[in-house]
Order: structure tokens, then sequence, then C-alpha cells
């Protein structure tokens, strides 16, 4: 089992110079309780992607066991995941936010024992204001059909409480093939 951790968005809605996954909470930098559950897990491979204050992330964690894939470009999450694609071994992988640091590793295991090695797991949350979130949009069988963003959604579809955390467990292969037909056309470019 592989695991990706997202550590190179901006922060921008911190409005700090710091770096957002190295801002603390229990006295520990968001990335460092988001990689001490992922270790927890036992992965092949633990593989983080950073960008924004790269060096400074880098430096903060110099002794961890991981590999370190640079996203040069800030160009979205799914770019940000095709970075470490030459890292993973066949099986699954787990993707993760470093700016999500109250995951259990129950939940984790959890999401891979439902995606049982060969289908997908989205670990999805229902709120009581999912505004600004994806929305899960499900068949009548509830099975999920696909997620929209909320300046893509339709009034029915602003209407769903259950949304995406964007924390999936995947088939290498599956990912590999979705990466390669990635675009952005949607409102968010």
């Amino acid at each position: 089992m592989n695991i990706v951790i997202l550590a190179a968005g901006q922060g921008t809605r911190m409005r700090s110079d710091v770096p957002k996954v190295l801002h603390r909470i229990g006295g520990k930098p968001l990335l460092q309780h988001v990689y001490e559950t992922a270790a927890g897990l036992a992965p092949q491979t633990l593989a983080i992607v950073y960008g924004h204050g790269g060096r400074q992330v880098r430096n903060r964690f110099p002794d961890w066991p991981v590999s370190w894939v640079e996203q040069a470009q800030q160009l979205g999450t799914g770019h940000a995941v095709q970075q470490a694609l030459p890292l993973l071994r066949e099986g699954m992988v787990l993707i993760l936010y470093g700016d999500v640091p109250l995951l259990r590793k129950e939940t984790l295991q959890r999401l891979l024992k439902s995606a049982g090695g060969s289908k997908v797991a989205l670990l999805t949350v229902k709120l009581e204001d999912p505004t600004g979130y994806g929305r899960i949009v499900r068949d009548s069988r509830g099975s999920i059909q696909r997620i929209v963003e909320e300046k893509d959604a339709s009034p029915v579809e602003k209407a769903i409480h259950e949304v995406n955390t964007g924390i999936m467990a995947v088939p290498v292969s599956w990912l590999r093939s979705w990466l390669d037909r990635l675009d952005n056309a949607n409102a968010q470019g």
C-alpha cells in the first residue's frame, strides 16, 4: 500500500508567510499529525508532495523516512498527485492532505478495507452547511456517480449535504489512467 500526502498548497486564507502545513495545532505542525497517522499504517511507499514553502517544510522534518516530491508549479490537486506517480508501487494508494490533522488511523483502515484492493473508496462527510464544498451525487442504489464542485453545482446539487473530503483510496493503475485524462474543464479552471 502507498500513501501520498499532499502538502503543496499555499494556504492563502490563513494570511501567513508560514506554509499552511507548518501551522501548529495541539503542539505540533499540521503535517506532523498527518504523517504520524499515515506512518502508523505501515505503507510500502510514503510520499509527501510539497510546493509552497517547500524548503521550510522539508527542513522542518529532515529525518522522516519519506520520499519528498516537489510540485514546482501549483497546478492543482490532480497535478500534485501526478508528481508522485513514478514512486508508487502497484496496489492501492491512499491520498491524504497535509492540512487535515485530525484523522484517525482506524478511519483510514476502514476506508482501505472499503476499497478492498480493487475499488475506489472516498471519505465523505455530511455537513449542516456544505457551502464551498464539492457535493457527492449518488444514484438510486447509493453509489457515487460524480463529485460536483460548488461553482458547477445546480440548485438541486447545492441542496446536497454530503461533501467530498478529497481523501481516497484508489488502485494505482486506475489513478494512472485517470490522471492522464485530467483537465480543468470546470468553473474553477
